[in-house]
């Protein structure tokens, strides 16, 4: 046996105690019974502490050195230099600290739940303190030169910085502002109201399994269940698993299954050969982003999408009233300053980013106390959206990542937004009228073009790297306002902005 083919040996033991912790932590969130955390807290620990030193052993390092000369194709080269960059990260990261932090989010994560269910942050105030502290060792071990939000966003966005996101939240958040400030002036006022009432929980589900299977989603391998925070997991190109929430509000369960249903097909769309090697998979969690957000907002709040769609969606909520296309358009696109980030309009989206962002910022600088988050919450949410939550439960409690550790995540929600557009605006360069094959429930080709130029890259390239490849340039924040502008131009019967 070659050293590379140990390696890849290895690579895939590894793979499967970090798939059964992903297993696990799915069930958690959809399945569990809450009296099984306490156990399920060590599970994930011990088996997150099992893949940490089987990846960080001296073993792996030996094999991939001597792998290097071994390495004949470019899917090799590429799977080595992945391998180089994870485990320089890993073995930074002591066993003990990997399995402590597992551990408390197995655990955080019902407080959290149990927080928000009862208001009642002052309960999950020192387990988000412990996070963060662990967050700020994480830091320290990992290294940086600037600012300790670099070591940290850098997990999730290969080269991101703090310095990164500002100047990114830099060129975006006065013209939005401005945006909102025209929208508001306007005197055209959508109403939604008819999107709000009880609806059948079970025909949300089977509309959403139909939405999603229509666009791409391979429920040959996937499907898709319920949680409390909406989210995308899976352990297999072959295995990938949706979850969506049904609220009042229709729109939650349409919009969030088209959300999770972008990353899943993007997780789908990884070559069958590279399945369970660490070449599978989104590249970066903007990148990831950017394909959520298309099929959520450019495909699924767009007028052809729903000359197609509206339809159905009165055959299967016959208590919608008789609208026409443009009314029902309009009421999903509609704008409004909100309190929950993930129903958020595509406008004011990036403002709920912002506030999390300077909060991660401050609390690990040591700005802000965790205890006060909630008046300093507030207070940005009144400076930006310019309304201010009723309690905490639709504030600083709304979002799981905290209490799953992933702090230094959020800033690339908005680089997904801006990605979106920017890759949207080459698919539609190259494919025509794309308008005409949403209004046909014709997909294939535009998951065709996605898959073929993004998802089955893979982590081949790097983030920056593929996205010029794409598109021919880094991120670029024009193609994202010139759109978004546009579009709720349109909406809203604005006159175009002066330049």
């Amino acid at each position: 046996m070659s050293n590379l083919e140990a390696l890849k040996k290895r690579l895939a033991d590894v793979n499967a105690l970090s798939s059964a912790a992903a297993m696990m932590d799915w069930d958690q969130q959809t399945f569990m019974p809450r009296g099984g955390a306490g156990a399920r807290a060590q599970h994930l620990g011990i088996l997150g502490r099992m893949a940490h030193e089987t990846f960080t052993a001296d073993e792996t390092r030996t094999l991939l050195d001597k792998s290097q000369s071994e390495a004949q194709t470019e899917d090799d080269k590429a799977l080595l230099r992945v391998v180089a960059r994870d485990l320089d990260l890993s073995t930074k990261i002591p066993s003990a600290l990997v399995e402590k932090k597992l551990r408390l989010a197995a655990i955080a994560h019902e407080k959290w739940i149990e927080a928000r269910a009862k208001d009642d942050f002052p309960s999950f105030a020192s387990t988000l303190e412990q996070m963060f502290d662990i967050a700020r060792q994480e830091a320290e071990y990992l290294g940086y030169q600037d600012h300790v939000y670099d070591a940290l966003t850098d997990l999730y966005e290969e080269g991101a910085t703090k310095a990164g996101w500002d100047a990114m939240f830099g060129a975006i958040r006065q013209p939005l502002v401005d945006l909102v400030k025209r929208i508001k002036e306007s005197p055209v006022k959508p109403d939604d109201g008819f999107l709000y009432g009880k609806w059948d929980e079970s025909v949300q589900a089977t509309f959403t399994q139909y939405l999603a299977k229509e666009i791409g989603f391979d429920f040959n391998r996937g499907r898709q269940d319920t949680a409390p925070h909406p989210f995308c997991g899976g352990w297999s190109v072959n295995d990938v698993r949706l979850t969506t929430r049904f609220k009042e509000y229709l729109g939650s369960a349409v919009f969030g299954t088209l959300h999770e249903a972008g990353h899943g097909m993007y997780e789908q769309g990884s070559p069958q050969e590279w399945d369970l090697t660490p070449l599978a998979g989104g590249v970066s969690l903007g990148v990831h982003e950017s394909q959520s957000r298309t099929w959520e907002n450019i495909v699924g709040r767009s007028k052809p999408f729903w000359k197609r769609y509206l339809p159905q969606l009165r055959a299967m909520f016959p208590d919608l009233p008789e609208l026409d296309l443009t009314t029902f358009y309009r009421a999903i696109n509609k704008v409004q300053p909100s309190f929950i980030r993930v129903e958020a309009d595509e406008v004011t989206y990036n403002l709920h980013v912002m506030v999390r962002f300077e909060v991660e910022c401050a609390i690990l600088t040591g700005e802000l106390k965790v205890q006060d988050l909630p008046d300093f919450w507030n207070s940005k949410y009144s400076e930006y959206l310019g309304v201010t939550p009723p309690n905490d439960s639709l504030g600083c409690l709304q979002d799981v990542h905290w209490s799953q550790a992933s702090i230094g995540y959020f800033p690339t929600y908005s680089m997904g937004n801006l990605l979106s557009y920017q890759i949207w605006e080459c698919l539609v360069r190259d494919l025509g009228d794309v308008d005409a094959l949403m209004e046909d429930g014709n997909f294939e080709p535009v998951l065709g073009w996605l898959q073929e130029k993004v998802y089955r890259a893979g982590r081949k390239y790097k983030p920056a790297e593929l996205m010029t490849m794409v598109t021919g340039r880094p991120l670029d924040p024009q193609p994202y306002l010139r759109n978004i502008t546009q579009k709720y131009e349109g909406i809203y019967g604005l006159a175009p902005a002066v330049v």
